[in-house]
């Protein structure tokens, strides 16, 4: 074995919280930083936490971060000796680590030949079926239409999924439970993993119902050193993307653990790995588990595995790219504790999980640190994003990750969620309210978790708003008083005095916003209010104004609790002790729109129209495919709301529509009504 190297510069060829979270131990380390941007990111944390940035021209990561050889370029013009992939874009693509290597360099990660052996699931899946590690039944559906793919689908076994073969995150995944589905689901995924991925290999797997999906972390060196890091679970999933892991998982016994540990580092002593990596399984109600994909790569959620181990796996990597053996601490580690990591995404869980664009007006967690291993109980906080930054259209939403330590599951769980309650996340549409309701419910503490969590507990519920009826009044009054207290606090004269305080009674004020009309009066007798008709008992104790932000400390139904209100133009971002509401104030006088017309399906978010499936003057039925809009690296079909015909067709394939843009019109009438009243008025 050759001397160790001393690495001494790397580009990370990545963005966001990936590249922050690399960027952190490498300056631990001695070594310079280079990032890599595309247009949209210029501005981004990422880009200035670098020593170095290199600008790859253009926005789509088709254009920038998947451009291999802009990427190479890029270290070599920087002066970095090595090159770390991140997560995502070019981190399992074996042609790049040969690029990397071939110039040079040296890439933090496994060798080509590792990454080409798991870069096919459809390859892997046989590979590890010679080494022994249980597999389910599966098939290439790439290719086949018609009476094929039904056989092959029949073969497999129903329910099934059809999978991209290449890839991962949930894009290119399809669920079939009729045969009626499949054609669509095999087309739709393949369309999605070609855009993705660069590559539509799609295959049918079977279906296992409410399996627990348990990964094992793995870590090998150039000295025949392989070790599993014990596992996690991931099972808490919306559309087969991950939303909730946790070290160690709650379904896993000693021996189970040692069962699953040896499988993993079977599989990867099958392909001589080095370097991080994670053997995925599926672990159905009987204790049996499958190999599902091998992922060759740093996870996105590693720190759980950091927090109960105390390793710092990107330091490990480094070591290992660098030669070195793996450490004592690794070969023999120990488990303490448990931590919960979870993917606050800026998306609207209540809304088919939607995905939010647009400025974050504030952007503040609780956290006692980031980036790195914590030590001892605490929340670590690892971000791509800042107080008024952007969340673009180009590349996923995930803002954050928020991960809890503590001496036992529940501890951490409830840890967790009071931090992300206490978050104030301003601008956009989050799903933190529904994190918080996961981590709180009986059957999440209770451990009884699996990938069908939130359907069996319904979005209903999960993703209902924290702050209830009642509570939504109070925070309408209280962001009445904020906006007063704000026009007060300008006012030349008497700015202290409360607006609209008066020495005798008189007509109350109004506020109208979006949840409803706030009426409230201040006098000697103190504060009278209410919400559309219906009162609200409150006492003011004092208000503090703080630039945009108000603080009032009110009493109602003798509880005192403070209030933080930010007011961004006609939004205010209430943050009270239950959680957080955001308000619109409604103009005194609004101006006359345009109006849509009635029936018009418009973009609820800026993309890219992938597909259309209908014509002008087609007939239709309720929930019948329009039209898919891609957006965020992930497809969401517009459907018909209702029977009728498409009277107006406004989009066509690869047509960029922004937000409210009106893609098409379903009318009521039928084509051969609409045929009849024409030939009526002709006569």
């Amino acid at each position: 074995m050759s001397t160790p190297r001393n690495l001494t510069c790397v580009l990370v060829a990545n963005r966001g919280e990936i590249a922050r979270r690399v960027f952190t131990t490498a300056r631990a380390m001695g070594l310079r930083t280079v990032a890599v941007h595309s247009d949209a990111d210029a501005d981004a944390p990422f880009v200035a936490d670098a020593d170095v940035a290199v600008r790859l021209p253009g926005n789509s990561p088709a254009e920038t971060y998947l451009r291999a050889d802009l990427v190479v370029a890029a270290a070599l013009r920087a002066g970095a000796d090595c090159v770390h992939p991140g997560y995502g874009f070019l981190s399992e693509n074996a042609a790049f680590a040969r690029a990397v290597e071939a110039a040079g360099l040296v890439f933090v990660g496994p060798s080509p030949e590792a990454v080409e052996a798991m870069g096919s699931k459809l390859a892997a899946k046989e590979l590890m079926r010679r080494a022994g590690v249980p597999t389910l039944p599966s098939v290439d559906a790439t290719g086949l239409a018609g009476a094929t793919l039904a056989e092959a689908a029949a073969e497999v076994g129903y329910p099934l999924l059809v999978k991209a073969s290449f890839g991962g995150g949930g894009r290119g995944m399809r669920e079939v439970r009729e045969p009626a589905e499949l054609a669509e689901a095999v087309a739709a995924a393949g369309r999605e993993a070609a855009s993705a991925f660069g590559d539509g290999t799609v295959f049918l797997e079977r279906l296992v119902e409410r399996p627990r999906h348990i990964e094992v972390q793995v870590f090998g060196d150039r000295h025949g050193t392989t070790v599993a890091l014990f596992e996690r679970e991931c099972s808490i999933q919306r559309r087969h993307q991950k939303v909730v892991e946790e070290a160690p998982s709650p379904a896993v016994d000693p021996d189970l653990r040692e069962r699953l540990q040896e499988a993993a580092v079977a599989a990867a002593r099958a392909i001589d790995y080095r370097g991080a990596g994670t053997v995925e399984f599926l672990l159905d109600d009987s204790g049996d588990f499958f190999f599902l994909e091998m992922n060759t790569r740093l996870q996105v959620e590693h720190p759980v595995t950091e927090a109960v181990t105390g390793l710092d796996l990107v330091r490990l990597q480094f070591d290992v790219a660098a030669g070195r053996p793996l450490p004592a601490e690794a070969v023999s580690p120990t488990l303490t504790g448990a931590a919960i990591e979870v993917r606050l995404y800026a998306e609207d869980p209540a809304q088919n999980w939607l995905p939010q664009s647009g400025r974050l007006a504030d952007f503040e967690i609780p956290a006692d640190a980031a980036f790195g291993p914590t030590v001892g109980p605490g929340l670590r906080l690892d971000s791509g994003v800042t107080p008024g930054g952007e969340v673009g259209v180009h590349y996923d939403p995930m803002l954050a990750k928020v991960i809890a330590w503590a001496p036992d599951r529940a501890s951490a769980a409830l840890a967790l969620a009071g931090g992300l309650t206490r978050a104030r996340l301003h601008g956009l549409t989050t799903n933190r309210d529904l994190l918080v309701r996961i981590l709180r419910s009986e059957a999440f503490l209770a451990g009884e978790t699996d990938t069908a969590f939130l359907d069996r507990h319904g979005l209903d519920t999960l993703a209902a708003p924290l702050v209830d009826e009642a509570g939504r009044r109070v925070h309408a009054v209280v962001a009445a008083l904020a906006g007063a207290a704000l026009r007060r606090a300008a006012a030349p004269v008497l700015a202290g005095l409360p607006s609209g305080w008066r020495n005798n009674s008189t007509a109350p004020q109004t506020t109208a916003f979006d949840a409803g009309s706030v009426r409230y009066r201040l006098d000697r007798t103190g504060l009278t209010a209410d919400v559309d008709g219906e009162p609200v008992e409150l006492a003011v104790l004092r208000t503090a104004v703080d630039g945009p932000t108000v603080r009032l400390d009110v009493e109602a139904d003798g509880l005192r609790g403070r209030y933080h209100v930010h007011v961004d133009g006609d939004r205010s971002y209430v943050d009270g002790p239950e959680g957080s509401t955001t308000l619109v104030e409604l103009p005194r006088f609004p101006e006359p729109t345009a109006s849509v017309a009635p029936g018009s399906l418009t973009a609820t978010m800026p993309g890219a129209v992938t597909r259309v499936a209908v014509e002008e003057g087609q007939e239709v039925r309720a929930g019948q495919l329009v039209l898919v809009l891609e957006a965020m690296k992930m497809e969401h079909p517009v459907v018909a709301p209702t029977d009728g015909v498409v009277t107006h067709l406004h989009a066509s394939v690869g047509a960029q529509v922004e937000t409210g843009a009106v893609l098409a019109v379903v009318g009521e009438h039928t084509p051969t009504e609409r045929a009849s009243e024409g030939n009526s008025h002709a006569s």
